[in-house]
């Protein structure tokens, strides 16, 4: 079991693809849209085009973790990342982590996207448990995690000053078990987002 293999997945609205060096430039708008960076945190270094062009070109030969780029199916346009990473081969865990683009945003895209990597981190890759970071206040991404099976752990408190403010922390996973049940479908299977 690793993440050697990097697949192409596709859904009705979405193909997620490997990524490669040409991906950079288009990498490097989205990482400079300002909800990005307040979503997901400014780098404290800026990621200048080589940096990007060796981190996008060298996703493929990573066993650990696998990147996927999230394109629009009608157009091919790269409009977003998703990712599974600090892999815990013993437990059978990883961090799921997604970023969206402008154009990416409020039309399914990132639904979609997630549920299907996730659902390739179960069926193909064998993971016991997918948890997650977000902000507190990042309420869009919270409600796509919820409806696409993510259970509400717990809370870190004031984890960050953010624009003069602190900023809480919501941790959440998917198990196994529960995606067996739901399939990314919690609603449609009756299952809440605190049923355990």
């Amino acid at each position: 079991m690793d993440f050697s293999v990097k697949p192409v997945l596709t859904g009705p609205l979405t193909v997620l693809r490997p990524f490669t060096e040409a991906d950079a430039e288009g990498m490097a708008v989205l990482l400079d849209d300002p909800e990005v960076i307040r979503f997901t945190g400014a780098s404290p270094n800026p990621l200048g085009p080589e940096f990007l062009r060796s981190w996008y070109g060298s996703r493929a030969a990573q066993a650990d973790r696998l990147d996927l780029a999230v394109t629009d199916r009608a157009s091919g346009e790269l409009v977003g990342e998703v990712v599974l990473n600090e892999w815990d081969p013993e437990a059978r865990s990883c961090t799921f982590r997604t970023m969206l683009g402008p154009r990416g945003r409020g039309r399914g895209l990132g639904t979609e996207a997630t549920r299907l990597i996730v659902g390739y981190g179960f069926d193909r890759i064998g993971l016991h448990r997918i948890g997650l970071e977000a902000y507190a206040f990042n309420s869009r991404a919270l409600r796509v995690y919820e409806k696409v099976g993510f259970v509400r752990e717990g809370i870190r408190r004031e984890i960050e000053l953010k624009d003069g403010e602190w900023v809480d922390e919501v941790l959440m996973a998917v198990l196994e078990g529960e995606w067996a049940v739901h399939r990314g479908w919690p609603e449609a299977a009756g299952v809440t987002s605190t049923a355990r």
